[in-house]
């Protein structure tokens, strides 16, 4: 039988993903404390402010020169999935919606016909570290949803199922279904016009947890899907029957089942998987389209009406000392139960 692994593809900061993702970033930052603005109780001396994306003492301030994170920046063409383990991410843009999120919560953004958005994260601990560990991916929209209307939901932590179990050694095992179905356990629903809205694209986003030395089986999905499990914590994996070291993605046949098997430490893993779009993909930063002319099409109307201009104080808006939360373009609010 042949072996269902397809391809392994070592991780940094930048994951390579398949169609019908883009691309996911892997924010794991060791932010000191906070210093009452918000940012860094730490000199940022000898960074490259404003774009500093080189790991020092632990952390990077990405874009932001106050305030880790990225300030006011717009997208066309594409979703974003923000996945919060530990931390902070605070929102704001151009429609008037903002919101702060984090700790197990997702952000689920179509950025459709046009967007800016600021993504700060705020260090609002000033007695303690402020650590951070978030994925964003980006899933492409098809060129029929292009240029939808901008749209966001939350998905606050207690919201998202997660399944849990043991291995027939009373292992652990835990599957958190941010997107589709586990064992029936299905994931909250995605905004309307997502790829991932149609259940016979079989999106997956799940975040896995395996104890120690526990054993688990990927089950099988249908074939002619893009599946890709990341390894991004733990020391060691055996994934049919070949062995895996840590920070690696292994790009996976969507028909078979794959047995897996942890080494001395816990594991986690984060699988993608969805049918492909298979259309041309036109990329140039913050713009995902179908052609170039699209893309020039989108920087000439980002020029002309800043995708609705950006009606907050500042660049890197932050939310001062509120809890979670979300305002909605339409005025509506809402917090986690």
């Amino acid at each position: 039988m042949s072996s269902p692994i397809l391809s392994i593809q070592p991780l940094d900061f930048h994951w390579q993903t398949a169609d019908p993702f883009l691309f996911c970033a892997f924010h794991q930052d060791d932010f000191p404390k906070g210093n009452g603005e918000m940012g860094p109780a730490a000199s940022l001396a000898g960074r490259n402010i404003g774009q500093d994306f080189e790991k020092r003492d632990g952390f990077r301030m990405y874009h932001g020169d106050k305030v880790p994170g990225f300030p006011g920046h717009p997208h066309r063409g594409f979703e974003t999935i923000t996945i919060v383990q530990n931390g902070l991410v605070d929102h704001a843009d151009s429609l008037g919606a903002a919101g702060r999120y984090g700790h197990g919560d997702v952000q689920w953004m179509t950025a459709g016909k046009g967007v800016q958005h600021s993504e700060m994260f705020p260090l609002v601990k000033e007695d303690a570290a402020n650590p951070l560990l978030l994925f964003q991916i980006w899933l492409n929209l098809p060129a029929a949803s292009k240029m939808v209307e901008p749209h966001f939901t939350m998905f606050w932590d207690k919201d998202i199922p997660v399944k849990h179990a043991t291995d027939a050694n009373g292992k652990a095992v835990s599957v958190e279904v941010v997107a589709g179905e586990y064992a029936g356990a299905r994931a909250p629903s995605p905004p309307p016009d997502s790829w991932a809205a149609n259940p016979a694209n079989h999106v997956a986003v799940w975040l896995i947890e395996l104890a120690a030395g526990a054993q688990w089986e990927l089950p099988a999905a249908v074939p002619g899907l893009s599946r890709v499990l990341y390894f991004y914590a733990g020391d060691s994996l055996t994934l049919a029957g070949q062995e895996i070291a840590v920070s690696q993605g292994i790009q996976l046949q969507s028909e078979a089942a794959v047995s897996l098997k942890t080494g001395s430490q816990p594991a986690r893993l984060l699988l993608l998987q969805g049918k492909p779009i298979a259309e041309p993909v036109a990329h140039y930063g913050p713009f995902v389209m179908n052609t170039r002319a699209e893309l020039q099409q989108a920087f000439v109307d980002y020029q002309r009406d800043q995708f609705g201009g950006w009606p907050w104080e500042r660049h890197d808006q932050v939310h001062g000392t509120r809890g979670r939360f979300a305002r909605y373009a339409d005025g509506r609010e809402e917090e986690p139960a």
